[in-house]
């Protein structure tokens, strides 16, 4: 994108910069912008495969930023591997555990970019919570097991865990369970038939039946409480955990309001924008930002489902791939599509 705007306005100031909402990408933001370092520990993926991921631990205090995507993520699985009811947060939990040994007391989790629906009980088993059957057997959590838990033993978690700071960067504002929840609008990309998204949902609301008989916590109705398959809803419910939007955590580390405002024209993108981006992600944080001023923002996407935005009129759709063009290939050649629609766009403004 930034080199094809300096080819179209050659004298303008162009300013770049890669951004996340608190998934993937955090890392990196925070690498350019805060002072701190990645530390690597070993861990697992969503279906328990030992891996090596990093998470960001700051200088000036005693927290650290955990990307969820880096252990519990779909980008660490083939499409084959893609199962929400036999997907974990085990490993994430292994590596906030390796953050509270690095002495932190405040835990910032990013949560996009999941292979998994267990509520984040994965990640809690982790860090020693006990789930257990109607017998009193301990459950191994997935997805597919929650429907099989009967108890929920917190006296066991890690007193470290406990006192900490728990924030979650959520930005989606789905419920947890309904037609808007998790089940029904992220378990699909994740891999689940409509059966299972039936099944996942049927366990949500007996989990949820749970937390309110056991520690009188209703988290069928906390806004946001659907991301990452209902990761915020169960950190919120069981350890307080705090959950605010991502963007506006790392917008503020980066004093992105101040880019914006002194824009003339803003370049955005995503994958795919449909309903589900309408929900608060990036894109569309980015074009609310702009919309005090009214500059006009063009978002670039490989596929969309949205041609416009009614309540924000200065937001620009484009969909850089040609008609016929398989996803296979779209992927494969998205910057090449991307160039081609610039240096159709730009021209058209010049005049700003």
């Amino acid at each position: 994108m930034e080199k094809e705007v300096r080819q179209f306005f050659p004298n303008s100031e162009v300013i770049s910069i890669p951004f996340s909402d608190g998934g993937e990408g955090a890392l990196e933001v925070l690498e350019n912008h805060i002072a701190g370092k990645r530390v690597y520990c070993s861990t697992y993926d969503a279906i328990h495969r030992t891996v090596e991921a990093p998470f960001f631990l700051f200088k000036e205090h005693p927290s650290a930023w955990v990307e969820l995507s880096q252990t519990a993520g779909l980008a660490q699985l083939s499409t084959a591997e893609r199962n929400p009811l036999k997907t974990s947060t085990y490993g994430t939990g292994v590596m906030i555990k390796a953050a509270l040994d690095k002495g932190c007391t405040t835990l910032y989790l990013g949560i996009g970019g999941s292979a998994t629906h267990d509520l984040g009980f994965g990640l809690l088993q982790a860090l020693g919570v006990g789930f257990f059957d109607q017998h009193g057997k301990e459950i191994k959590i997935t997805g597919g097991t929650l429907h099989h838990i009967h108890s929920i033993v917190m006296d066991t978690l890690d007193s470290r865990a406990k006192k900490a700071q728990w924030i979650v960067a959520c930005d989606v504002q789905n419920p947890l369970l309904g037609e808007s929840g998790a089940a029904f609008v992220y378990a699909r990309q994740k891999g689940a038939s409509d059966t299972e998204i039936n099944q996942l949902e049927k366990a949500g609301q007996h989990v949820a039946q749970i937390l309110l008989s056991q520690y009188q916590k209703n988290i069928k109705n906390t806004l946001g409480g659907g991301a990452s398959g209902g990761v915020s809803a169960g950190l919120h419910g069981l350890l307080n955990a705090q959950l605010t939007p991502g963007f506006e955590l790392l917008s503020e580390a980066i004093q992105l309001d101040n880019h914006i405002h002194s824009s003339d024209l803003i370049l955005t993108g995503e994958g795919q924008f449909d309903f589900q981006s309408q929900f608060g992600k990036l894109p569309i944080q980015v074009a609310k930002k702009a919309f005090k001023k009214k500059t006009p923002v063009l978002l670039f996407t490989g596929k969309s489902e949205i041609e416009a935005v009614p309540e924000l009129p200065h937001l620009n759709v484009f969909t850089i791939t040609p008609k016929g063009t398989t996803k296979d290939k779209a992927m494969r050649e998205a910057l090449h599509f991307l160039s081609l629609k610039l240096a159709e766009v730009l021209p058209n403004f010049k005049s700003l």
